[in-house]
């Protein structure tokens, strides 16, 4: 059984809807032309995170939801 929006032959549909990541500070998505950053958390290295422009310039804290690290 295929996952949701990959076809048996691996492709992604282009009917599918794709969501846009979210702040990890806000919760609010992030707009693709937003002077967004992306990052995989400094303690575990598992999670990716996404801050906004907006919490990463006034440095609004974060939380990895995989190990708890905590960040500015």
């Amino acid at each position: 059984m295929a996952a949701r929006g990959v076809s048996k032959l691996g492709k992604v549909s282009v009917y599918d809807s794709v969501e846009p990541p979210t702040c990890i500070s806000c919760g609010k998505p992030v707009n693709p032309s937003e002077r967004a950053v992306s990052f995989y958390c400094p303690n575990c290295g598992v999670m990716l995170l996404w801050r906004c422009n907006k919490c990463r310039t006034q440095m609004i804290t974060y939380k990895c939801p995989n190990c708890g690290f905590e960040g500015p």
